[in-house]
């Protein structure tokens, strides 16, 4: 899960929670907005992690211009 899915889930969950009034029979709304709040916190958390401090996630590039290697 990326950062703009957990942000996604975020949103979503907080909207069935406190914006959704609605009844539907044999389903909990407000119980199903904290399950996608906390699953759209973890994978935000996730995300994060994953894009800044994860080493498999970062990229070493060498240049090597043979045109400038006689001058030095």
């Amino acid at each position: 899960m990326g950062i703009g899915i957990g942000v996604f889930f975020l949103a979503l969950g907080a909207i069935l929670y406190w914006a959704v009034t609605g009844d539907v029979q044999g389903v909990d709304l407000d119980t199903i907005g904290i399950i996608l709040m906390v699953a759209g916190a973890i994978g935000l958390l996730w995300g994060l992690l994953a894009s800044s401090t994860m080493p498999w996630r970062r990229e070493t590039v060498v240049h090597d211009d043979a045109r400038h290697r006689d001058r030095v």
